[in-house]
């Protein structure tokens, strides 16, 4: 099994690289591979909406790797997002590659995924549901937590005297190992659910003439 760990922060090695190895150290104890996409500091453009994707697959833009990223996140069993907070929500270069990513329809049906932010002060909890709503939208079963996946510092040096939120990140790396066995396990036990065509409904109606 293998799980896809995204550092949406443009410090390669900062705080959300010191929480998201907290995590992966668990998860490789358990024998899931953890591979780490450094992408917070590529020149990532925003979604355009032109909707090509949903034709497609993948995004109309060709520019620093989000294809790639989209590929890697479909064969993965699971997916850990981490970003910063910036301004009391998720970093913007990742923020547009998690846009272009999930409007592609990227379907994490029944995949484990946990996320972590990473703050000074406050703010953790907003960009903590922000992402959330990335995972929870594409059908993934988020990972189980003892408190919101947040940790404190300015750099991964003051991270490392934020105890209780490295103990949460090892939690939260036991819970996500953990919960791919029992996913891969219960596929032969329960069938998965089958929903049938999507409905779609826009709230705003043309007026009579």
């Amino acid at each position: 099994m293998k799980v896809i760990a995204f550092n949406g922060s443009p410090h390669k090695e900062g705080v959300i690289y010191t929480g998201i190895e907290e995590m992966a150290g668990e998860l490789r104890r358990e024998g899931v591979e953890v591979e780490v996409c450094p992408v917070g500091g590529r020149l990532i453009h925003g979604c355009i909406g032109c909707g090509v994707c949903r034709k497609k697959g993948l995004c109309a833009i060709e520019d620093d790797g989000v294809n790639e990223y989209i590929e890697k996140t479909r064969r993965a069993d699971g997916i850990i997002l981490g970003s910063p907070v910036y301004y009391g929500g998720i970093a913007g270069a990742f923020k547009c590659l998690l846009d272009r990513m999930f409007y592609t329809g990227l379907n994490l049906n029944f995949k484990a995924a946990a996320v972590v932010a990473s703050c000074r002060r406050s703010g953790g909890v907003t960009t903590f549901q922000q992402l959330n709503n990335y995972l929870t939208l594409a059908g993934a079963v988020i990972v189980p937590t003892v408190y919101w996946n947040v940790i404190h510092g300015n750099n991964a040096g003051e991270v490392r005297e934020d105890g209780e939120g490295l103990y949460t990140m090892r939690a939260v790396g036991r819970n996500m190992a953990w919960l791919m066995k029992a996913l891969e396990a219960g596929k032969t036990a329960a069938p998965l659910p089958e929903h049938g065509p999507r409905e779609w409904t826009n709230f705003i109606r043309e007026k009579a003439l």
